[in-house]
């Protein structure tokens, strides 16, 4: 009896510390929504919403938002971009990993090897090498310059290696017999069976796609084109936006609907993909 009582106390008191930090970790976020509906003065005296001045809050923000800067056109043009590369880059990953754990071809340790040292290299050394490469391409200022860089990930390609690695070769053999071609054993056999690691892999590159920056930012001069990060960032820039947080408030929380409604949809292939690399070890 005693242990069991002790058991109780452990679980409650480990539910406890972790509503707590999740308390911790969601209050940025509250704010940000309450900020958003709020006024310039009432911005800076609640901290979160006036319960005693309701009629306080307001949609101007949005209006405002909608009316002066094409915050929708930046949210089309997030939406578009984020939704190709990640199917780009989900399907060449998986085709790359798919070759290097079921074929076995000449310099294919070599070409392993290769791709993990470029793993070691930060990216923003490699900006100048990309910013000459598309100058020459003619690519500035098009969207090009940011989906063709952006469509493989040495990173996937391994994730996906060691996914399929425990994909059976009867499997694939069986297949072979039954007439099976080499896409239809990537498509519909291998890809099935990883689609754990498939999902989590998918919203790790949607988010990296949508939150993208710098690269964006050094290729894209049009304003029309400009993705939400470019666009919302550009406000700052401007004298009338400086000191109307609110604006900024509210865009920023319609940016992050998008990336909600994903991880919700692509939540439990994420944790079991987790699950299953972490048992693999």
């Amino acid at each position: 009896m005693t242990r069991g009582r002790t058991n109780i106390f452990a679980i409650t008191g480990l539910h406890v510390v972790v509503a707590l930090l999740a308390l911790v970790v969601i209050t940025p976020l509250l704010w940000l929504v309450c900020a958003a509906f709020k006024n310039g003065f009432d911005l800076f005296s609640y901290a979160f919403v006036p319960w005693g001045h309701l009629d306080h809050l307001t949609l101007d923000n949005f209006r405002m938002l909608a009316r002066e800067q094409p915050f929708f056109r930046w949210m089309a043009n997030s939406v578009f971009l984020t939704c190709l590369q990640t199917v780009l880059v989900v399907t060449f990953s998986s085709m790359g990993g798919f070759a290097l754990a079921k074929y076995r071809f000449f310099g294919r340790r070599l070409a392993m090897v290769l791709m993990g040292l470029t793993m070691l290299l930060p990216s923003q050394v490699l900006l100048p090498s990309m910013y000459e490469l598309v100058y020459h391409l003619g690519w500035m200022n098009s969207y090009a310059a940011i989906v063709v860089p952006g469509c493989m990930s040495v990173f996937g390609i391994f994730l996906f290696h060691q996914a399929m690695g425990g994909v059976p070769d009867e499997l694939l053999w069986a297949a072979r017999v039954d007439g099976c071609s080499e896409i239809r054993l990537w498509w519909e056999i291998s890809l099935p069976i990883v689609r754990p690691m498939t999902g989590a892999f998918t919203l790790m590159s949607f988010l990296g796609a949508w939150n993208s920056f710098l690269w964006p930012q050094i290729v894209l001069q049009d304003a029309r084109k400009f993705t939400l990060p470019i666009g919302l960032a550009s406000l700052l820039g401007l004298p009338e936006y400086q000191a109307h947080y609110g604006i900024l408030m509210a865009g920023t929380m319609l940016a992050i609907v998008p990336v909600v409604v994903v991880f919700f949809v692509l939540q439990k292939d994420f944790i079991a993909g987790l699950s299953s690399g972490a048992i693999k070890g």
